[in-house]
């Protein structure tokens, strides 16, 4: 397998508005997170991915973009990014910038200008219909924010696509215009000296000709209608011709966001033959707790994240592509909530789980606050809430449904995106160190026991452990490029697998549970001695790995000989 240094290293993603406000406006900006890098670069953090900066009416805080090519006032100025670039490069770490180009903002100038007559030169940027029967919506499709994903737009007595808000118009791709745009502005970005691209929903560029009606469901008006627009019949044709003309001319990391991706079709944007991308996120695992839909939360067994895992090590493994790694984002919970224990065990448990993410293989991604164990928060009121998409949901459910406003709110205790955005907590201080202002969303109340300051201090911290544990992937290529094969496939209790690179193997014990559990190496995994790598427990390193006691949430790395 080729040695890249985005498949060595570690990358860690920083939500702008929330990491660290300089001027005291309650927003976080460039300069905060330039005042951030030593943190970042102690931690052993070597890639930096930045959510969007560009300038934004912040309707779905930054994603609807108005101009490409600037910078959102309130995160400060293109010298201060120009700044951030050069700290950061000087201190050898790299810059992935978010794309987004599924949509724009409708205050983009091509959209503004799109908007003014049928005949406009931009009026084929974006994806405009009459209205179908008795002048209603084109077809039934669901936006991801709910409601239509149409808009009708008086001016010309026309219907605009938005998959996601009604001010994030889609692109038009099948336009070789809008293509050119976007690939100019890449090359500008990275002319700038950027080091790669997240891509933003990148799989719903291309539409399915036609644009029919989603198969309707009973009592529902918009129904969702991925297959129509997810993985469309022309996504491969442009990307690689986005490779082609920008992406392979220079030495960059790329990954796109893929919903609705199986590891079959991610083999396809991601194998090396295919010369379009270089990984991709799937959101299988993040949708193991939905039932139907996201906000119906269903319990799971650990043999099911077992199961989802472990197929995508198999399906992107073994020279096929490769996994992005990560169990959080910005639009996702906290993972110490989700997956782990955020009371009794939040340390033990935080630390088994980035011992999981980074003992895979794939390229890591660590969360804001994540490497300090940050949780869910639970404000009283919807009105505490910022985000977009929970406030249509509950406004659909509690005033349009009749649902009970209780059940909702626990949903968005468990589901919602603003746990994920609510201010890094940096120390102890009013605001966690956050913001000498008022913060744009409020603080979680735990700050004052969970902050980066007293878990930079503390020896026995998760921030601690996950520098010791970045440390232990880079000293070990094993766990970066050694093939992945499960073992114990259906206990209920434990994940292990074994990574295996030429004549060096790793073995990875994960404890899943919150008591003490007998540990049994299967009998035909063979080793003449064995090595501790890293453990979030004190343990004997001498102590026979044949049988042994696991404590709650415990996780070993050996390395077998």
């Amino acid at each position: 397998m080729e040695r890249k240094w985005w498949k060595e290293g570690t990358v860690y993603q920083i939500y702008p508005r929330s990491f660290a406000d300089s001027n005291g406006d309650g927003i976080g900006d460039i300069p905060g997170i330039i005042s951030k890098l030593e943190y970042l670069k102690n931690l052993g953090i070597d890639i930096i991915w930045l959510s969007p900066v560009y300038k934004s009416p912040n309707d779905d805080n930054g994603y609807d973009i108005s101009d490409y090519q600037d910078i959102m006032d309130e995160f400060g100025t293109m010298q201060d990014w120009d700044t951030l670039l050069a700290e950061m490069h000087a201190r050898g770490m790299k810059l992935i910038m978010d794309l987004v180009v599924n949509h724009s903002s409708d205050e983009h100038r091509w959209f503004v200008e799109s908007r003014k007559s049928k005949d406009n030169p931009y009026r084929d940027y974006y994806i405009w219909r009459p209205g179908g029967e008795g002048n209603c919506e084109p077809n039934n499709w669901e936006s991801c924010f709910s409601g239509s994903a149409w808009q009708h737009d008086e001016q010309t007595n026309e219907y605009f696509l938005h998959l996601f808000s009604k001010k994030q118009p889609d692109l038009n791709w099948e336009n070789p215009k809008v293509r050119q745009e976007v690939y100019d502005m890449m090359t500008w970005w990275l002319d700038k000296g950027i080091d790669g691209f997240r891509m933003d929903v990148i799989n719903m560029i291309s539409k399915v000709e036609g644009m029919p009606s989603a198969p309707p469901q009973e009592g529902r008006k918009y129904v969702w209608g991925g297959e129509y627009f997810m993985n469309g019949p022309r996504i491969h044709d442009y990307l690689r011709e986005m490779n082609e003309k920008v992406l392979s001319r220079y030495d960059i990391m790329t990954v796109g966001e893929t919903p609705g991706v199986t590891p079959e079709e991610a083999a396809n944007y991601v194998h090396e033959d295919r010369h379009e991308l270089n990984m991709l996120f799937q959101f299988e695992l993040m949708d193991i707790d939905s039932g139907n839909g996201k906000w119906d939360v269903r319990p799971y067994k650990l043999t099911d994240l077992k199961r989802i895992l472990s197929k995508w090590q198999y399906g992107l493994g073994h020279g096929k592509g490769w996994n992005s790694l990560y169990m959080n984002n910005h639009d996702q919970p906290r993972m110490v909530s989700r997956f782990g224990d955020d009371r009794t065990f939040r340390l033990e448990s935080a630390k088994m789980l980035g011992t999981l993410l980074h003992t895979q293989q794939g390229t890591p991604y660590v969360y804001q606050g994540e490497e300090i164990g940050m949780t869910n928060v639970k404000f009283e009121s919807i009105d505490q809430y910022q985000d977009i998409e929970t406030l249509n949901m509950y406004h659909e459910k509690v005033n349009q449904q009749g649902a009970d406003p209780a059940k909702v709110m626990e949903s968005i205790y468990i589901k919602g995106r603003d746990n994920a955005r609510t201010p890094m907590q940096w120390d102890d201080s009013p605001n966690a160190g956050f913001t000498t202002g008022t913060p744009w969303l409020q603080v979680n109340p735990n700050y004052t026991e969970i902050n980066a300051k007293q878990a930079v201090s503390d020896p026995n911290s998760i921030y601690n452990y996950y520098k010791r544990l970045i440390q232990t992937r880079k000293n070990n290529l094993v766990l970066i490029y050694g093939e992945f094969d499960e073992l114990l496939k259906d206990s209920e209790t434990f994940y292990v697998y074994t990574r295996t690179l030429g004549d060096e193997r790793a073995l990875i014990v994960l404890n899943f549970t919150k008591t003490d559990q007998t540990f049994e190496l299967p009998s035909d995994v063979t080793y003449n001695g064995f090595e501790l790598l890293i453990s979030n427990y004190d343990v004997d390193p001498t102590q026979d790995i044949r049988t042994f006691t696991t404590r709650p949430y415990e996780a070993r790395v050996y390395r077998l000989k």
